[in-house]
């Protein structure tokens, strides 16, 4: 490769980085390397688009959506098995017993809802327990004395069922006619339907 090949213009900035140094006849120049500046590359920026106007939901009281989700609930049921899944089998059939209008809704991917004009009650298998939450319980009387959770909230009380519990049928069948007739007679948040 020829010398030649090596020789550029220098700018103003590349004679401040360079050193000369006398040899002899011969002058030869060494760069010193230039800092290197940053690469601006314009930031990208998010396009906005327009906002999509969200689909319609669906009602739970749909034939095909309550089928889902009582076949989502007794899929449930089955899977947790033993104390527990007799247990959550239990109350469904007293909620089913009380009122037959009740409406099954599968919410929270995972949790069985009954509603009826309105949410009123879910349930969860725990590790050690059932829990029957009620969505207005702080205003329902209790006669029964059966809730044992949540006493402190201002909206839901719960019931923990343990696996030696005995289910007073009496008392919690009075406590949901209790619930649905709260649901009702107020004016509660409706449902928006099934998820999961």
């Amino acid at each position: 490769m020829s010398g030649s090949a090596f020789y550029r213009e220098a700018s103003a900035q590349d004679l401040s980085n360079a050193t000369q140094l006398n040899s002899g006849a011969n002058t030869v120049t060494v760069k010193k390397a230039a800092p290197k500046k940053a690469t601006s590359k314009p930031a990208k920026v998010a396009k906005k688009t327009p906002a999509k106007a969200a689909a319609p939901r669906t009602v739970a009281s749909k034939p095909a959506e309550a089928a889902s989700a009582s076949q989502r609930i007794d899929d449930m049921i089955e899977k947790v098995g033993g104390w527990r899944g007799e247990r959550l089998a239990e109350i469904r059939k007293l909620i089913h017993d009380v009122d037959p209008q009740v409406v099954e809704e599968w919410k929270w991917m995972g949790t069985p809802v009954w509603s009826h004009q309105g949410m009123y009650a879910l349930a969860n298998a725990h590790k050690d327990k059932v829990k029957l939450t009620f969505f207005h319980g702080a205003k329902l009387a209790d006669k029964g004395k059966l809730f044992n959770a949540g006493l402190d909230g201002g909206k839901w009380r719960a019931i923990d069922f343990r696996e030696s519990d005995k289910i007073d049928k009496a008392a919690l069948k009075a406590l949901l006619r209790e619930a649905v007739a709260y649901n009702t007679t107020h004016s509660v948040p409706k449902s928006r339907g099934s998820r999961g």
